[in-house]
């Protein structure tokens, strides 16, 4: 087993103890195995689903543990220790910067070999929201190190790019996927990003990548910053939704309706019924923010058949857009690190969290994550 020497034995983590209750928490490093790695964390990304965790929103399931858990499933970093059979595997070694995709599985069955852990026959698992009772406990991203368990799914990436740029592959491989994968867009197509958020702007990158005739972002007056962004990052239009009917503006400006629909807007339950309102005859829409299981008012499933629309759910990304993602990053095509505002160390993970969901007096979130040893930020 290779190996770099260990700083000491134990590592810090935050720890999701029950909703709104975060505390940090000392671990002992674990022996690592042939088949096994450990991870020292350079930086973990926050996203939408972090606050949701926070904050008791989102169920258990076969995947998910809520608490008490080591959240943090969005992490980069650079490999500690590895067990030989895991390096021969992984082709990586120690000292490569990786990065992780959040779900785990068997590694043997049909989902695994797809790299589409999340699928797995065995239901396999997901960092960050994994129990934290179980051996050997570093499961998630918010934390000074975190075990790699032999059904990971890793992929080496450029050590010269700044961290808190290089971690943004989980964003941009959803944007492939809402935007690009899911609904199949091609040359020529009008697409609308409900949301400018940091997986709402990777939509933008990803259709124009997609070589979408149209791309336009909506969102509110707060996000000025990010309509802003929006532009920079390509798209065509931009909606303040508080000063424009949505509706009426994306007909008026797509000549009839859009082909594409993404709703990335969190906790907004009306969005659903404005999408297949906005949308052209046989359009795609994809339903990707979570309303926190609040009902959608004035949903008229009668457009839905008129229209012969096809709307569908997303979750997690496959590998090929995890992959198209990190490719692009490497590539410095975009200035991806224009999305990053804001880092925190794992002592302030609760501040991180309320940053990136508006909730603190920090403003001017977009891209917000965890980088171990980051300076402390003045917060509320």
């Amino acid at each position: 087993m290779a190996a770099a020497p260990r700083p000491g034995s134990s590592a810090k983590a935050a720890v999701l103890l029950r909703p709104q209750t975060l505390e940090v928490r000392d671990f002992p490093l674990p022996a690592i195995g042939p088949d096994e790695a450990l991870l020292r964390l350079e930086a973990c990304g926050i996203c939408g689903t972090d606050y949701e965790q926070y904050e008791g929103d989102v169920p258990p399931h076969e995947y998910y543990t809520p608490f008490p858990v080591v959240p943090g499933h969005e992490p980069l970093g650079v490999i500690a220790e590895i067990g030989a059979r895991a390096r021969e595997r992984w082709g990586v070694d120690v000292g490569d910067r990786v990065a992780v995709r959040s779900g785990y599985g068997c590694g043997r069955c049909e989902a695994c070999a797809r790299f589409e852990p999340l699928r797995c026959a065995t239901r396999g698992g997901t960092y960050g929201f994994t129990d934290v009772g179980k051996p050997p406990f570093l499961w998630g991203g918010y934390a000074e190190y975190m075990y790699l368990s032999p059904l990971s799914v890793v992929r080496r990436m450029d050590r010269d790019l700044p961290a808190a740029v290089a971690v943004m592959f989980n964003p941009l491989a959803a944007g492939f996927s809402w935007a690009v994968s899911v609904p199949g867009t091609k040359p020529g197509d009008r697409v609308v990003i409900l949301g400018p958020g940091q997986r709402g702007l990777c939509c933008v990158v990803a259709a124009r990548e997609a070589g979408a005739a149209q791309v336009i972002v909506t969102g509110l007056g707060r996000d000025r910053h990010k309509l802003a962004l929006a532009r920079e990052l390509g798209a065509d239009v931009v909606i303040d939704a508080e000063q424009e009917d949505v509706v009426a503006r994306v007909l008026e400006a797509t000549s009839g309706g859009a082909t594409v629909v993404v709703d990335t807007t969190p906790f907004a339950p009306a969005s659903p019924a404005h999408a297949v309102a906005m949308t052209a005859r046989r359009g795609r829409i994809i339903l990707a923010g979570l309303k926190g299981r609040r009902p959608t008012p004035d949903f008229f499933s009668d457009d839905v058949i008129y229209k012969e629309l096809t709307i569908r759910g997303v979750l997690s990304m496959p590998y090929d857009d995890f992959e198209r993602a990190v490719r692009l990053i490497e590539s410095r095509k975009y200035p991806f690190e224009k999305l990053h505002t804001h880092s925190f160390p794992v002592e302030q993970a609760e501040l991180a969290i309320r940053t990136l969901a508006g909730k603190a007096a920090i403003t001017g979130a977009i891209h917000v994550a965890i980088v171990p040893g980051a300076p402390p930020v003045k917060g509320d």
